[in-house]
C-alpha cells in the first residue's frame, strides 16, 4: 500500500475518534452513548467495503494515536496478513459493476446481479454474496433512499466557540486588477457558536491554494477549531487539505451535494453581505475592495447579532478557555508532498531544482515537504524518519570533491580551509586521513 492510499486511511480514522482525542474530556456516559452511535452508523471506508466498524476497534484507533501524542502517522493501517489474496470483489469486477448499475440504477438486487452475470462482469462459476454487492454500491453512493422518507434536517448550533466553523466560497464584483477588469470570489469562515468571522477575504481565483491561505489566516487570528464543514466543491475535496486538517487535529466535513441546508449559517452570512455590504459599495479595485471588505467585517463582528441577542466578538470571547491556539509550526502543517526516486547521483529533483540526498537512500523512494513559495525549506522523510532540509545542487562545490574509496573530502588544494556545506554529506576517517 502506497503513502498516498495510508494517509487517506488515516486521516478517515481520525475523523472517527476525533471525539475521543480532543483536548476535552468527555464525561463516561457521553463517551458510551458517541461509542454506540458510532458503532450503528453506516460509513463509506477507504478501500473496505465494509460499512460499519466496532466498538473494540475504535478504541484501538484512538488509544494508539494518544499513545503516540497524537500523530496522525500512528493511524497508518498496518501491513495485511492475507497481502497478496484477492479480496471479495476484484477492481475489474468492481468497475463494471459500477459502470451497470449507473445504466439500470432503479434494478431490484436480484435483477442487477442476474444481468451482471448475462454480461459477464461477474465470471462465469464466480460467487460473490448479495449482501456484499449491495454493501459494496452502496459504499458508492450507487444504492438510492427508500421513496417517501424525507431527509432529517435538525436545527442546530454549536455548543462552545470554534467547535465548528462552516465555511464556502461566494461569486464577488468584478474589480479592476492591473489594468482589466477581473471578477473577485470571497472566501468566509464562520463561527458556529459565536457566529464570529474568523477570516474572511476576496480573491481573483477559487483555486485550492487561495483556499489555503484564508484557512491560515483565519487560524493564526482566531486558534484551532475542532471541525470544519465545507462543500463538495474541488478546493475542498483535496487530499491536501485533508491531511492539513488531520494533522491540526481538525475534522473535515463535507456536506451533502446539493443539500446546502447544512451551511445555512455561512449561506445567510454570504446574503448579509450581498445586502449590507455590496449594496452599498460600489467597488473600484481589488486593493480597495478588500480594504473596505476588512473594516466591515471588524464592524460585523462587533454589532448585535439577532440570533443570539450577543455581538459575535462577545460571544466568542466569553469562552477563552476553550480556544485552542494555532501552533507556532502552523506552516509546517501546510506545506505539499511530493514523492520521488533518488538518482544514483544521489540527485532529486523538485519543480525545477536539483537537490542532494543522502548517499544511504540512492534508489530509495522518498518525501518531499515543501512549500511552492520557499524553495530552500524542502524537508525529506523516508520510512517515517526525517533526514532534516535538502540543499540545492552547487555543481561547483561538487567538482573540487575528491572521492576515494567511499571517502569523500574537499580537495584543499583548490579549496583551502574547512568545507561547511550543508549538502555534502563529508565522511572522515580516523586521524584525519
Amino acid at each position: 500500500m502506497d503513502e498516498e492510499k495510508k494517509k487517506l486511511i488515516a486521516v478517515f480514522r481520525f475523523g472517527v475518534i476525533s471525539d475521543f482525542v480532543g483536548d476535552r474530556a468527555l464525561p463516561r456516559g457521553e463517551i458510551e452513548e458517541l461509542l454506540k452511535q458510532k458503532c450503528a452508523r453506516q460509513w463509506q471506508i477507504p478501500g473496505s467495503l465494509r460499512t460499519s466498524i466496532g466498538e473494540s476497534t475504535i478504541k484501538e484507533w484512538a488509544c494508539r494515536y494518544k499513545r503516540s501524542g497524537n500523530k496522525l502517522e500512528s493511524l497508518y493501517p498496518l501491513e495485511r496478513s492475507d497481502k497478496g489474496k484477492p479480496r471479495a470483489i476484484e477492481q475489474e469486477t468492481a468497475s463494471g459493476l459500477i459502470t451497470l448499475r449507473k445504466e439500470i440504477p432503479e434494478a431490484s438486487l436480484p435483477v442487477f446481479i442476474s444481468r451482471a452475470k448475462e454480461r459477464k462482469i461477474i465470471p462465469p462459476g464466480r460467487r460473490i454474496p448479495y449482501a456484499t454487492i449491495y454493501r459494496f454500491l452502496r459504499a458508492e453512493g450507487l444504492v438510492d433512499r427508500p421513496a417517501g422518507i424525507p431527509a432529517d434536517r435538525r436545527k442546530f448550533e454549536a455548543e462552545y466557540p470554534n467547535d465548528l466553523w462552516q465555511s464556502d466560497i461566494m461569486h464577488g464584483p468584478h474589480v479592476l486588477w492591473e489594468g482589466k477588469q477581473r471578477k473577485t470570489y470571497l472566501i468566509a469562515f464562520i463561527d458556529d457558536m459565536s457566529r464570529l468571522i474568523p477570516h474572511a477575504e476576496f480573491y481573483l481565483q477559487e483555486r485550492l491554494d487561495r483556499f489555503l491561505d484564508a484557512f491560515r489566516k483565519a487560524l493564526r487570528m482566531r486558534g484551532i477549531p475542532r471541525k470544519l464543514y465545507v462543500d463538495n466543491g474541488p478546493s475542498f475535496r483535496s487530499s491536501h487539505l485533508e491531511h492539513t486538517c488531520a494533522s491540526l487535529g481538525i475534522v473535515l466535513l463535507h456536506a451533502r451535494p446539493y443539500q446546502p441546508e447544512g451551511k445555512g449559517k455561512i449561506e445567510r452570512w454570504f446574503g448579509t453581505v450581498r445586502g449590507s455590504f455590496l449594496a452599498a459599495y460600489k467597488p473600484t479595485t481589488f486593493e480597495d475592495l478588500n480594504a473596505k471588505f476588512s473594516a466591515w467585517v471588524t464592524g460585523y463582528n462587533e454589532t448585535r447579532h439577532s440570533s443570539t441577542g450577543n455581538t459575535p466578538i462577545k460571544r466568542f470571547a466569553a469562552n477563552l478557555e476553550c480556544i485552542r491556539p494555532a501552533p507556532k509550526d502552523l506552516e509546517d502543517h501546510f506545506r505539499k508532498t511530493a514523492k520521488r526516486t533518488v538518482a544514483k547521483d544521489r540527485t532529486v529533483a523538485l519543480a525545477g531544482r536539483l537537490y542532494e540526498a543522502p548517499v544511504e537512500l540512492i534508489g530509495k523512494q522518498i518525501s518531499l515537504l515543501y512549500h511552492e513559495h520557499d524553495p530552500a525549506r524542502v524537508e525529506l522523510r523516508f520510512a517515517g524518519k526525517t533526514y532534516g532540509f535538502l540543499s540545492s545542487v552547487d555543481v561547483n562545490v561538487n567538482y573540487r570533491i575528491k572521492r576515494n574509496n567511499g571517502v569523500t573530502e574537499i580537495d584543499a588544494g583548490n579549496h583551502p580551509g574547512k568545507y561547511t556545506g550543508g549538502s555534502l554529506f563529508k565522511k572522515t576517517t580516523e586521524g584525519g586521513k
